[in-house]
């Protein structure tokens, strides 16, 4: 059989080429090694639905621009529930309370110095279920909670009072000119715990931007309620939401979820203090 009915050798192909014999063997990686990124990328939105390429990064502590790279790829999204916004009624007939914003000028150093305060609504079922927090702005730790049919005076309040039971007053609870948070109740409760009142501007809720920040981020994660057939397991869950937000979701600011870096704070403050 003559030479020409040969299949060309290696070395031929490669000096045709010009390249060398080896290169013909190489296996790029890279695609390997994506797909094995991408598996974990996929594992950590089973646990936790709702983080973005940054907070994926974190957890995995990896480069977040490698993350973002692979989450275009393949074409990976968290769970995004973008949660409509309802106005709240405006209140008619009231003068505005000569409360200043005391937290304009004001960086909290340690916790339970500010807590800052809000309400909001989740549709359950055709109907309005409303979630009140008290937030720490230092450690951005949800410190209290209320669940509530009705946006009253009493669901604010009992937000404060869960806070309270767990944590040292602080000395600024922030909020809104809403009329649950003007009412008599409830300055008289902050009035109760030595707590200076203060609220944002009318007509400006971006002053109370980290309340907004965190409804706007609690929705989306929570995901759809009506996936739960009755009221005590949605709520449940809400409580539950709450915990994780709290222990397990990493905060951007932080790097870290709120509880830990709290407790990460008081450690190092323990230490120098020599205690």
């Amino acid at each position: 059989m003559g030479r020409a009915l040969l299949k060309p050798t290696k070395t031929e192909i490669a000096r045709t080429l010009g390249v060398s014999r080896q290169s013909l063997y190489y296996v790029p990686k890279r695609e390997a090694i994506d797909q094995e990124v991408k598996s974990q990328i996929e594992s950590v939105l089973v646990q936790h639905p709702g983080y973005g390429h940054k907070r994926i990064a974190l957890h995995l502590k990896m480069n977040k621009k490698r993350i973002l790279r692979l989450m275009h790829k393949y074409a990976i999204r968290p769970y995004r529930r973008k949660a409509k916004k309802r106005e709240k009624k405006k209140d008619k007939g009231q003068a505005p309370m000569s409360i200043p914003n005391l937290i304009a000028k004001e960086c909290p150093i340690r916790p339970n110095v500010i807590w800052v305060s809000d309400f909001t609504y989740i549709m359950f079922q055709q109907k309005f279920i409303y979630l009140a927090t008290q937030e720490d702005l230092f450690t951005r730790e949800i410190v209290g909670k209320s669940v509530s049919r009705f946006h009253t005076r009493f669901l604010v309040m009992e937000s404060l009072q869960d806070a309270l039971q767990t944590h040292t007053p602080p000395r600024i609870a922030h909020d809104d000119q809403g009329s649950e948070y003007r009412s008599e109740e409830y300055q008289s409760l902050l009035a109760k715990y030595g707590i200076l009142p203060s609220m944002s501007d009318k007509g400006s809720p971006w002053q109370n931007g980290y309340q907004e920040s965190f409804y706007s981020r609690f929705k989306e994660d929570f995901g759809d309620p009506n996936r739960f057939e009755t009221l005590p397991e949605f709520i449940e869950a809400i409580y539950l939401h709450i915990y994780y937000y709290n222990n397990e979701r990493i905060h951007t600011a932080l790097k870290m979820p709120p509880v830990k870096f709290r407790d990460l704070y008081l450690e190092r403050l323990s230490i120098f203090r020599g205690t």
